[in-house]
């Protein structure tokens, strides 16, 4: 998760900082390491989660918060793709009467905390929990693209409950924004599997697990803000449009002619 671009702020010194990265940890650049804030060891849950990510959310995405995941939770799978493939069948199809919920916003999504609520503690024991990682327009087509596959396997979709009481960017805390959404109730995938563990691990166990995740997240906002206030943006040149260019051209011509 390389932000050397992103933090370096021009200085020989500032950049040799940027350059350094924490290898051995976190795999951020040392000035903004998150090992401090990781857990000392990845958290054990009774829920699998499965996360697909576009073959993109790493590779251009330096705040993608995977590689945060991936060092926080024990029992988490990743995996890389437009779609989802039938050899995931497999990992996708616990013993019954395990579930497997897709925690996306789709129409007919059931609120994850009503579901919760309403289907007995045997009934959603050890579940797995499926969420789709990259752009909301990547998100939409790996979706499509793999809902015959998600069809035939039974998953139950869900979505986060919405707090309408909450200002800000976020449906949760606002200070949780990674970086600009399309649009309000955007949140970032760690924070949203991390809203959905508080509801699905046992009582008591998924209130340590959402806090020890999001005190992860909070410490990449603020370093994030941080560099942001900073920053010297450079004033960004207009477009033109290209009619309006060749009319300017046209009448340079018939000015000399």
């Amino acid at each position: 998760m390389d932000l050397d671009p992103v933090l370096s702020d021009g200085g020989d010194s500032a950049a040799a900082v940027g350059r350094s990265i924490c290898h051995t940890g976190c795999g951020r650049p040392s000035r903004v390491c998150l090992c401090p804030y990781l857990p000392r060891s990845p958290l054990p849950t009774s829920t699998t989660v499965v996360i697909l990510h576009h073959p993109h959310a790493l590779r251009r995405n330096p705040l993608s918060t995977l590689p945060l995941l991936a060092r926080s939770l024990s029992n988490l799978h990743l995996l890389p793709g437009r779609r989802l493939a039938s050899s995931s069948a497999s990992l996708l199809a616990p013993p019954s009467p395990n579930p497997v919920l897709l925690l996306y916003p789709s129409p007919g999504a059931a609120d994850l905390a009503s579901w919760c609520r309403s289907t007995p503690p045997s009934a959603r024991n050890s579940p797995t929990l499926l969420l789709l990682d990259g752009t909301w327009r990547q998100a939409k087509e790996m979706h499509a693209a793999s809902l015959p596959l998600l069809s035939s396997l039974g998953v139950i979709p869900v979505a986060l409950p919405v707090d309408s009481g909450v200002d800000g960017d976020s449906m949760f805390e606002s200070e949780l924004v990674v970086k600009k959404e399309p649009h309000k109730g955007c949140i970032s995938t760690m924070e949203a599997v991390a809203r959905a563990l508080r509801l699905l691990e046992p009582e008591g166990k998924g209130e340590e697990i959402e806090e020890a995740m999001l005190r992860v997240l909070r410490a990449m906002v603020a370093f994030q803000a941080e560099h942001l206030q900073n920053r010297t943006v450079k004033p960004r040149v207009t477009m033109r449009k290209k009619k309006e260019l060749r009319r300017e051209e046209q009448q340079s011509n018939a000015t000399l002619m």
